[in-house]
């Protein structure tokens, strides 16, 4: 299981633009204050139209220090987590941000990233619902059936329990069997997996007590840039 922090936390109202913000949001995608959890970085709550955009891709470029991560967002797939995506990076959201968690699991192989503070526990101030895959194959690693696999290249959201999407997101760089709790909201690219492989090459930072870990921050310190939008 993927474990988040999700820090959230409301918006000032300046920073709302006139929108309440200790309401959700009227639109279909209700993102929601949570004024328990102070915000990262403050950000306004994002908009939220009757109709949301449901269809086409979005090209995203992560900008790190070790290669570039090419993101395509999938609205079809995602239209609220799509429109929350895109809301952060234009708000710098993710600029100058540290990717807090790698893992090397046989069964688990993602980058975590997506929290200003680097812990884990930071978010944008808000909340909102899981778009959860349905047609995910089982994992051949699970005679359950409970785990399905999110495969090499997909982008999802971290969450803290179900519709406690934020900002936090992982990209799996190799096959990872999960149940099904995590909403897919893209792809990487090509590029992007040659920079995800640099990284878990790396492997996890060992410490005194866990000198061969298989969670926690990359020992390859890895850290996004600049993320932006590409038209």
């Amino acid at each position: 299981m993927v474990m988040i922090g999700s820090g959230l936390a409301a918006a000032s109202p300046a920073a709302a633009g006139g929108v309440d913000p200790t309401e959700p949001t009227p639109g279909p995608c209700a993102y929601t204050p949570t004024p328990e959890e102070p915000a990262a970085r403050p950000v306004p709550l994002p908009p939220d139209p009757r109709h949301t955009p449901s269809r086409g891709t979005v090209d995203v470029l992560l900008r790190t220090n070790l290669g570039p991560i090419p993101l395509v967002l999938d609205r079809a797939e995602a239209p609220c987590t799509v429109q929350s995506f895109l809301h952060l990076v234009r708000y710098r959201f993710y600029n100058r941000t540290s990717c807090h968690r790698l893992t090397a699991y046989p069964t688990l192989k993602v980058l975590q990233c997506g929290d200003p503070t680097g812990t884990g526990e930071g978010g944008p101030g808000y909340r909102y619902k899981d778009e959860l895959p349905t047609d995910l194959p089982p994992a051949p690693t699970d005679p359950t059936g409970a785990r399905r696999v999110y495969a090499r290249g997909v982008l999802a959201m971290a969450n803290a329990g179900p519709d406690t999407n934020g900002s936090q997101f992982f990209l799996v760089y190799g096959d990872s069997a999960l149940r099904p709790n995590y909403t897919i909201f893209g792809t990487t690219t090509t590029a992007g997996l040659h920079t995800l492989d640099l990284v878990a090459a790396g492997g996890v930072t060992p410490t005194p007590e866990d000198p061969a870990p298989v969670d926690g921050p990359p020992a390859l310190p890895t850290r996004i840039r600049v993320a932006q939008i590409q038209h």
